[in-house]
């Protein structure tokens, strides 16, 4: 029996992938020494989220994800991270009746139930959950430990020279270049940066304050303290983030920008580092970016099946531009750039300028912008032209020359795709003019306008029911008192109540009526009104839906009405 083929068949069965793709993944994953299940991971025929379930019913267990369990520390200390990392394994709670139940990132194997049955003697009940999440729970817990480890041996020292310092006649040794790597500075921040990659921080700022220096993470849009140490010690650090980020060390006075590439848990990261002199030091802000798990889809990225259809129109045609909108931080470029990995194809030629790369995309031809060498958006965009794009990308339309040059391509047969920072989608329009662009030229070049916004989502694990007073009646549009979810708080969403964000869009699509609309109507308000009864739905009602699904909370659409 074959069971690699087997499982292959059933996932033709469950539609996760194609009958005509199984000898390519059966002859390749063999040629590479590897399972197919673990060939397709990294192809990325599927996610380990898609075929958890089919796993599941495929092997007739059960399938969780980790955030939602209740993981017993004491039993998990009793376990090496080696031993948890090699078998996929993490064991969350031993039942009243001596049950150790254990969730594993793949089918337990004969060598694996060996190896468990050597830490505990009794029956032992198996879990499905994705591999990745079991990394990025044992990540986590290992990335903690590290800096506490640290941010204690830096407190450490610390007392030691306060010691010196007062004449104390302490055995200190000197640090040498072969103690570096062991040097508490270089240890801690070895650990912040990791310990941000499982807590799926999207930011990492270093704050040097009188006293203290904090350590804060940006999750779910919202900071989050970590750490502080004593101001005594931050030289060092920041040294040692301005040496690993290509800055120069010996200026203090103006603010600073460089990049730190790791390989983190066998993923490639990208750090985008600044640093700003402020009264007490250069604060630190380093922004994360997964350059190697790029694959969003439009339902991950919280499209709905209404929105997908307009966005197919738009995609499909053959030139104009595609704007989208919203504040910094609210996934413009991401959603960007999972556009251009869906007509990426090799009859297609696409450029993009960018300010600066985020993402590398395989197909695709990237530049960026570099001031100090008169390479700006809009010089870019003039060579661009002459090297036969079909498809233009540019990060921002920040002045009159970018806007203009990106408007006469795409009435020339392009497809330009761009970002704007405008509150909603008819903003988009009015901004262009206030550019300068012509109306008609606006009306004529925009194939469409895409608003964004990120609201955080409820924890599946803590949320509760409760019903709505007078005043969240009047945001929802209800005469009648309804339950709605609210966050609580446990320990899965480190009591803040919520677990991820997902995007909400407001999508105005530039049909005909719409382009003699703004051909001829420069008031905002009338704008939105037009666009509304041509079938946009508002980013309020977005996210007034997903109140009412239990996906995000009355306050997150508080939050929005306020804008």
């Amino acid at each position: 029996m074959n069971i690699q083929y087997d499982l292959l068949q059933f996932y033709v069965y469950k539609k996760l992938i194609k009958r005509k793709d199984v000898d390519d993944i059966l002859k390749n994953s063999a040629e590479l020494k590897t399972s197919a299940r673990d060939y397709m991971l990294l192809k990325e025929y599927i996610t380990d989220n898609v075929e958890l379930e089919a796993l599941a019913t495929y092997y007739s267990m059960p399938f969780v994800e980790v955030d939602m369990l209740d993981i017993d520390e004491e039993l998990f200390n009793k376990f090496t991270f080696t031993f948890l990392r090699k078998y996929k394994v993490i064991p969350v709670c031993i039942t009243k009746n001596n049950t150790l139940i254990v969730v594993c990132g793949k089918p337990i194997d004969c060598n694996t139930r060996s190896a468990l049955n050597v830490y505990h003697n009794g029956p032992i009940d198996y879990i499905l959950t994705p591999p990745s999440q079991i990394d990025r729970y044992i990540d986590s817990v290992d990335a903690v430990i590290s800096t506490s480890a640290a941010l204690s041996d830096l407190n450490n020292e610390q007392d030691k020279k306060i010691f010196e310092d007062a004449g104390a006649n302490l055995d200190v040794p000197t640090v040498g270049n072969e103690d570096v790597i062991n040097n508490p500075a270089v240890r801690l921040v070895d650990s912040i940066i990791k310990e941000a990659i499982p807590y799926r921080a999207s930011d990492i700022h270093i704050e040097p304050f009188d006293k203290k220096v904090k350590v804060r993470y940006r999750i779910d849009g919202d900071l989050q303290e970590r750490a502080e140490f004593p101001i005594e010690s931050y030289s060092p650090i920041c040294a040692r983030l301005k040496i690993m980020s290509g800055m120069n060390i010996a200026e203090h006075r103006i603010p600073q920008d460089g990049r730190i590439n790791m390989i983190i848990g066998g993923k490639e990261y990208d750090f985008r580092v600044s640093s700003l002199p402020t009264v007490c030091g250069e604060k630190i802000v380093i922004r994360v970016l997964d350059k190697s798990s790029f694959n969003f889809t439009r339902a991950d990225l919280g499209f709905t099946e209404a929105e997908n259809a307009i966005i197919d129109k738009i995609l499909q045609r053959p030139n104009g531009i595609i704007l989208l909108t919203g504040p910094t931080g609210c996934g413009k470029s991401t959603t960007l750039y999972s556009f251009l990995k869906e007509i990426n194809n090799p009859t297609v030629n696409i450029v993009t300028v960018e300010d600066p790369v985020e993402y590398t995309m395989t197909g695709i031809n990237q530049t960026q912008v570099n001031p100090k060498a008169n390479m700006t958006f809009a010089t870019a965009l003039r060579s661009i032209l002459r090297q036969d794009p079909d498809v233009i990308m540019i990060g921002e339309i920040r002045d009159k020359e970018t806007a203009e040059i990106a408007v006469r391509a795409s009435i020339t047969g392009h497809k330009v795709f761009s970002t704007l920072h405008t509150n909603d989608a008819p903003g988009a329009v009015t901004r262009l003019e206030d550019m300068g662009v012509e109306d008609y030229l606006v009306s004529n070049a925009l194939t469409g306008v895409i608003a964004q916004r990120l609201v955080k989502r409820l924890c599946p694990a803590c949320k509760k029911r409760s019903k709505t007073n007078a005043k969240e009646m009047e945001l929802l549009g209800l005469n009648e008192p309804i339950s709605i979810y609210r966050p609580q708080g446990c320990q899965f969403c480190n009591n803040t109540g919520y677990k991820g964000r997902t995007a909400i869009h407001e999508i105005m699509y530039m049909n005909e009526e719409m382009k003699s609309i703004v051909a001829k109507e420069r008031n905002l308000d009338d704008l939105r009104k037009a666009s509304a009864q041509n079938g946009m739905t508002l980013l309020y009602d977005s996210c007034k839906e997903l109140v009412l699904k239990g996906v995000t909370s009355i306050q997150e659409l508080m939050a929005l009405s306020v804008e």
